[in-house]
């Protein structure tokens, strides 16, 4: 199966180590060789490279390991193709547009429901507005992701809710709640590995793990993530023997996480995400605690949109109470919502 390499910093960053050891498995450490692509955000736009050649061999590929471009989110896939044909309609990473914001994702796994089928998920029926222009699942899985929270949300989320939705909708994905008929129940014996990155702007980088490996594989399809922050060390890439000092490149005010299907180095402490955790990486940090993903938007680190009004400060903090439902501490909630900065 394919490969993800994600990465969210607290300051422009360029990605040109990590990059360089990631594309050594596209055809040359391993065998995911039929096709790559990465996208990273730059303000409101994105710059985006795909091809369906090789990483390892590619000439772009060579430009990007090469070219020190600075982002604070970025997404990057190697491709393994199991579903779809080798060509650049089915490269990673997807992107649409919604909301004015750019919305851009990576998956690895497959799941079989959406290989066929173009499944409505969620729990407000609309109009499927996005549509897969290439043949892969993955694909199909993103455009149904989108059409769901388009259909849901009238205004603009706050950030909380939009994960509270995600977390739901990706649940939804991997279980059999998709399909309203006996024949529409996914086969237990193929069932789903969704492991994906999700960009929502400059700022935000989803991340979910839905792990798993088909009989016969010697591949672990899941996600792990490491934090560089100070005080900085040297890393040593694993597919290559290419080191860093990032003491010696970096300021105190850096924050790195990289986002990966396996390790890309072998001296850093890596966390394996757990089955079904989705978590949030903002300012190179992770977050799914419910207060901490209410000071991404604290700080303005939510969704902006010039097309689409974001709910007023009293709505939005009765959403985030209902978001919180079920939550022990009241007092704590009413100590954060209370400061809730739309």
């Amino acid at each position: 199966m394919c490969q993800l390499l994600g990465m969210n910093c607290a300051t422009p960053t360029d990605f040109v180590f990590s990059f360089s050891g990631f594309r050594q498995r596209g055809g040359l450490t391993d065998k995911h060789s039929d096709g790559w692509g990465c996208i990273f955000y730059e303000g409101r736009g994105v710059r985006a490279f795909h091809d369906s050649s090789a990483a390892a061999e590619s000439p772009i590929a060579d430009l990007i390991s090469n070219y020190p471009i600075k982002t604070l989110n970025m997404l990057a896939h190697i491709r393994y193709a199991t579903t779809g044909a080798v060509a650049l309609e089915n490269v990673h990473p997807f992107q649409r547009e919604m909301w004015g914001i750019i919305f851009s994702f990576a998956h690895n796994g497959d799941v079989p429901k959406f290989g066929k089928d173009r499944m409505w998920i969620g729990d407000v029926r609309g109009e499927k507005t996005y549509n897969p222009v290439g043949d892969t699942d993955s694909e199909a899985v993103f455009c149904a992701i989108l059409n769901a929270l388009r259909a849901k949300f009238k205004t603009l989320p706050t950030m909380p809710v939009l994960y509270d939705a995600i977390a739901a909708l990706c649940k939804e994905i991997v279980t059999d709640t998709c399909g309203s008929t006996e024949e529409d129940s996914r086969n237990p014996d193929d069932p789903p590995i969704f492991n994906m990155l999700l960009g929502v702007g400059q700022h935000v980088q989803f991340a979910y793990s839905w792990p798993g490996a088909r009989p016969g594989s010697t591949c672990w399809n899941g996600l792990c993530y490491t934090v560089r922050k100070p005080p900085f060390a040297t890393a040593k890439l694993s597919d290559m023997d290419y080191s860093v000092d990032f003491n010696a490149v970096t300021t105190e005010s850096d924050c790195v996480a990289v986002i990966a299907t396996t390790p890309l180095t072998n001296n850093e402490q890596w966390v394996e995400f757990e089955r079904g955790e989705l978590v949030l990486f903002d300012n190179g940090l992770p977050h799914s605690a419910i207060d901490d993903i209410a000071r991404v938007e604290e700080k303005g680190h939510g969704l902006q949109s010039r097309v689409l009004q974001k709910l007023p400060l009293p709505k939005a903090a009765a959403d985030f109470h209902t978001w919180y439902g079920g939550a022990k501490n009241s007092r704590a909630i009413d100590d954060v919502s209370s400061n809730f900065v739309i």
